[in-house]
């Protein structure tokens, strides 16, 4: 008789591999399922976070020196100024077919530092908020004016610094400027530049006047190619075509409903400043408020 405890024969044998290849599918799928299970929640989460509370904007440029720097993480306050179709996050409100205006709309203030959407193509911008609906603004010989009035300037020292991307070294004269209740630093670094003197701007209703920090390394609505052509040396009109290439033109006068949100803080940089002794090396801008 045969024993029924006898080994089985070959062909009854476990395949050892088989439970091994079939662990690893198992497992691979299992962390398949808990990816997706993490992604299908995070996502949708990020992006409405994204779309009311903040979101985060990397500066490409150095428009914004000294007060920005290129690789600074800003975050932007989604409900500053309430919300449009440029408030919905990775460029998604400019193909879903959304009307126009502003929801819960809170008016910006003189001074703010404002992510917007270029007027005329689409690019994101990050600029200083000059000139309110009515306003006039005016460069004269590198001075700021406001409704006819200078804004008032204080001189504070020369810094020498190499631009980003750049090999030589530039010395740049930085001065406060006091908007209202806010005090900024500029830089000028240029004498006699295009943007020293301008026409006189009359930022039409429901628009905005920008300008950036670094004020001769800064495409803004000083520049005439986004604007309407100057009648008697006044500029007050918005919703011409540039008389340049969208891609080259500048910001003009920027629409409201075009503001995406506020800079807050620079939540952290990339910037590092390895120029040695000689130069100018921004401070730490760690979790700091604008």
């Amino acid at each position: 008789m045969s024993d029924p405890k006898a080994t089985p024969p070959p062909s009854q044998k476990a395949d050892p591999s088989v439970h091994k290849e079939t662990g690893w599918v198992a497992l691979i799928k299992k962390e398949a399922l808990e990816w997706y299970r993490l992604l299908i929640i995070f996502i949708p989460a990020l992006f409405v976070f994204s779309m009311l509370a903040f979101e985060q904007r990397v500066i490409p440029s150095e428009s914004m020196v000294p007060n920005l720097q290129v690789g600074d993480r800003v975050l932007v306050s989604k409900f500053a100024y309430g919300y449009s179709r440029y408030s919905v996050p990775w460029g998604l409100g400019r193909i879903l077919p959304l009307g126009e205006g502003r929801l819960f709309a809170s008016k910006p203030e003189r001074g703010d530092v404002a992510v917007f959407m270029h007027p005329h193509f689409g690019r994101v911008m990050i600029k200083r908020l000059i000139g309110l609906p009515g306003d006039r603004v005016q460069m004269r010989a590198e001075r700021l004016y406001i409704n006819g009035e200078p804004v008032p300037t204080e001189y504070i020292r020369q810094v020498r610094y190499v631009p980003n991307g750049q090999n030589r070294p530039i010395t740049a004269r930085e001065f406060t400027e006091r908007l209202d209740d806010k005090t900024i630093l500029v830089h000028q670094w240029r004498q006699n530049s295009y943007a020293d003197s301008t026409p006189v701007f009359v930022v039409p209703e429901g628009h905005y006047f920008f300008m950036g920090d670094n004020r001769d390394n800064s495409t803004d609505a000083r520049d005439l190619s986004g604007h309407c052509e100057p009648e008697q040396g006044v500029i007050s009109a918005s919703g011409c075509t540039p008389r340049v290439s969208l891609e080259r033109a500048s910001v003009g006068f920027v629409p409201f409903d075009h503001l995406i949100g506020k800079g807050v803080t620079v939540a952290w940089t990339t910037k590092r400043c390895s120029q040695g002794q000689e130069y100018d090396c921004p401070p730490k801008r760690v979790w700091r408020g604008l």
